[in-house]
């Protein structure tokens, strides 16, 4: 199946909604959609027969979840994929993709699913489905940009299957983890998927901002399957308000846009399939243009060089930095976090990662150094590294497209670095020395570079994708040299038209009043074209030549951002932030409440045991650092300053506190304090509870005791717990529409127990009308809401 050669020809044409049809079938609340392949294999192959005469050209298997965390075991997830593979073949349609979605539970940090465990069940599901027929694989309704990105790996490496990826955003035009359209579209296209865009998400007309974005930066077809809008509630039935025609109006309006692929989800039936079918039949794929962008990427943010000036901050690096070495070979991942959140803090746009010390296992510890700073920076990261299998490790568990440091004119550098600055779809850093060194002349050091890009290009790897190193020498011993890197930058820009990359410390090395010779240096490096200097960015002088050279080069617009940091600054001459002294609790001068706010949560700990040791008492911490520091978390949150993962750390944060309060108060003989009593549970049928983990986790932090029941909870569970445990406030969770009546059969029970107990209900698809349907007291549309309602009902909202 080619599906760039399908979408060249004209728009393809998806199926709509299988939970929909289902349910009209008879699919019983909380059932398992996906174990109907094995039970009622007449009524999918039904649907699909549907779908496909109203003129789907491409169905979709009945294995959304078909992976080992939903499937029971004796029914067998290859078993369900097979039969779901077969079912939707036998429809007749021209082509069928194995529907894969997430796995329904948090990937590490934030979770406990390791990168190799997901791996593994994307592994399963691919390899399953390329062996029962599928023709492609459709990777959908995902949130998290690793957990996508980790399927897309295990799906290319094991199968020669096309991958098409969508990813479902919020009003916000973020997922829940907080990627963003353009973020999701540069870093699925570059890891060499074959179509991406959104599914499920809202209803077609507010979607159309999240497909603009992504039309913007696609290079390849764009596929858009939205909602029949959000799901309502009419006489106590789920409806979707969007109707056939309107829905496929607001899709034509995508389609003339861009969009090449197009289908339905949630709510969507055959009507309209059908109905996309007469409107795009005969219809040539609109042209668009997108952007051929220098850019990396996190989870959550994408830095484009074009047009600007991109700081790259060096802190991370343990050339002759003996803390840092220390930290590196004793696992201290707390003064490397520090390292990272006060260069994130100082300005850097992207931070260097260079783990490499001889005697640590490098590939390992680049990997947990990425893990651990990206769960706390949203700043994209370069991965610096002369070996190669720490390259490849780093880039693997990476999340979004990061930077790689460093490829060099040697035949066998360009050999072992380039493929995997494709596969991963990284940028590359190449730096102008061959067998031969680093050339003495600018001429020299850009023939390096046409040979860099030649040989890249060559490898696929594209050509704004390519960022040159023209390498800096010490003045103090090759001081005529310094001007030849200057002259190789204005070569390598205007006649290769690559971005560049420097080092600029190097430039100082034995000489005395370094930071003059490299502000100035940084600035004449500027003048002769420099996108990307790599420095300190807690150094003043380096920081101030930045921010100058962004006002006089019109980048920073009427000096705006000048004005602000500047207006009533000291004067530049008195200025100096360079910090000697190492990012950890004892020297860093940051508060208790201030580490949690940045989500320093190996730094909690230790500093609750000093402060519990100079005569503070539990609740003082508790009200006057830990509550204010998770108010100000949660006003980030709600400014979208920050996102579930930043929130989640300075949860854990406050966690390890907590930890440290516990353990003091049982050596004292004193009592475990508490606000209140909360149940919490995820109502029977439904097996998700990553929403429900979260709230948990912020209640405790708020000092209020959690019973967490778990979830898929039988009714009598709840009724007899609430009883017994005298409960006054208890937090029911539900994420799919089918379990909605679940949770109101259990409000109906309690109540009919004659329990007083008041209801916070929340999860995905909950609203308004939702909680008053099911007799709720209080609708959370989120964790810390949920907080915030738990502190009106125990009293304690100022």
């Amino acid at each position: 199946m080619d599906i760039k050669k399908l979408t060249d020809k004209g728009i393809l044409l998806f199926d709509g909604a299988m939970g929909t049809m289902l349910q009209k079938r008879g699919l019983l609340t909380g059932g398992l959609p996906e174990l109907y392949n094995l039970s009622h294999p007449q009524v999918v192959t039904e649907i699909h027969r549907e779908y496909v005469r109203a003129g789907a050209r491409v169905v979709t298997t009945n294995t959304f979840q078909a992976n080992p965390l939903k499937i029971p075991e004796e029914s067998g997830v290859e078993a369900v994929i097979d039969a779901g593979v077969r079912l939707a073949a036998a429809s007749g349609a021209p082509f069928v993709a194995l529907d894969v979605g997430p796995l329904g539970q948090l990937m590490a940090p934030m979770g406990t699913v390791s990168f190799e465990q997901a791996y593994e069940i994307f592994r399963r599901q691919a390899v399953q489905g390329e062996k029962s027929g599928a023709d492609c694989i459709i990777m959908e309704t995902f949130s998290d940009l690793l957990e996508i990105k980790t399927a897309v790996l295990a799906a290319k490496e094991n199968t020669g299957l096309p991958v098409l990826c969508t990813m479902t955003y919020q009003e916000d035009l973020r997922t829940f983890l907080g990627t963003d359209p353009v973020t999701a579209t540069l870093t699925l296209q570059s890891l060499g998927v074959d179509a991406v865009g959104v599914n499920c998400s809202l209803g077609p007309d507010e979607l159309m901002p999240v497909v603009e974005r992504i039309l913007a930066y696609a290079k390849i077809p764009v596929i858009v399957q939205p909602n029949a809008g959000l799901p309502q509630l009419v006489d106590g039935e789920t409806v979707y308000a969007v109707t056939p025609e309107h829905f496929c109006g607001s899709v034509e309006k995508m389609v003339e846009k861009g969009v090449r692929i197009v289908g339905g989800c949630c709510g969507t039936t055959p009507e309209f399939t059908r109905l996309l079918g007469e409107m795009i039949k005969g219809r040539l794929p609109a042209q668009t243009h997108p952007a051929a962008v220098t850019a990396a990427c996190s989870g959550m943010r994408t830095v484009i060089f074009d047009g600007n000036v991109t700081v790259i901050g060096e802190r991370i690096n343990p050339t002759g930095k003996k803390r840092l070495q220390q930290a590196l070979r004793g696992g201290q991942m707390d003064y490397i976090v520090g390292e990272a959140i006060d260069q994130a803090e100082a300005g850097s746009d992207l931070l260097d990662i260079n783990v490499g010390l001889p005697d640590i296992d490098e590939p390992k510890m680049i990997r947990d150094v990425i893990r651990e700073v990206q769960s706390v920076v949203p700043l994209p990261l370069q991965l610096d590294s002369s070996d190669v299998r720490a390259i490849e490790a780093g880039a693997r568990c990476y999340n979004g497209r990061p930077v790689i440091n460093s490829a060099n004119g040697k035949r066998e550098s360009m050999d072992a670095v380039f493929p995997i600055v494709k596969k991963y779809g990284a940028l590359v850093v190449c730096l102008a020395l061959d067998e031969n060194g680093i050339p003495p002349t600018a001429e020299g050091r850009y023939a390096i570079a046409e040979k860099l890009l030649e040989n890249a290009l060559r490898h696929g790897i594209p050509k704004e994708d390519i960022l040159i190193d023209c390498l800096v020498l010490t003045a103090s011993a090759q001081q005529a040299q310094v001007k030849e890197t200057l002259r190789a930058i204005q070569m390598v820009k205007s006649r290769l038209g690559l971005k560049t990359v420097l080092g600029v410390s190097n430039v100082s090395f034995g000489l005395p009043a370094r930071q003059i010779l490299n502000a100035t240096f940084l600035a004449a490096a500027f003048g002769a074209g420099l996108d990307a200097p790599i420095l300190n960015p807690l150094s003043a002088a380096y920081m101030q030549a930045v921010d100058a050279y962004r006002v006089l080069a019109n980048f920073d617009r009427d000096a705006g951002a000048f004005v602000k940091k500047y207006a009533s600054a000291v004067p530049a001459a008195a200025v100096s932030v360079k910090r000697t002294a190492p990012a950890s609790t004892e020297s860093a001068g940051n508060s208790l409440s201030q580490m949690i706010v940045q989500g320093r949560k190996d730094e909690t700990a230790p500093r609750v045991k000093s402060l519990l040791e100079e005569g503070k008492k539990p609740l003082e911490l508790i009200d006057g650092e830990f509550i204010p520091a998770l108010n100000a978390v949660g006003q980030k949150f709600e400014k979208k300053e920050l996102f579930l993962p930043q929130l989640m750390q300075a949860a854990e944060a406050v966690k390890n506190g907590f930890a440290v309060i516990r353990e003091f108060m049982e050596k004292s003989g004193g009592a475990e304090q508490t606000k209140g009593d909360i149940l919490l549970a995820t109502v029977q049928g439904d097996i998700h509870d990553i929403g429900k983990n979260i709230v948990k986790m912020l209640l405790e932090n708020y000092g209020y005791h959690v019973i967490d029941l778990g979830r898929d909870v039988p009714i009598q569970t709840v009724v007899d717990t609430i009883r017994e445990k005298h409960i006054r406030l208890a937090g029911l969770s539900a994420l799919m529409t089918t379990t909605v009546k679940s949770m109101k059969d259990t409000i109906s029970a309690v109540r009919a127990a004659g329990l007083s107990c008041v209801f916070l209900v929340g999860g995905a698809v909950l609203n308004e009308d939702y909680r008053e349907f099911v007799g709720a007291d209080y609708y959370a549309k989120d964790a810390m809401e949920s907080v915030e309602i738990a502190n009106r009902f125990f009293g304690y909202t100022k």
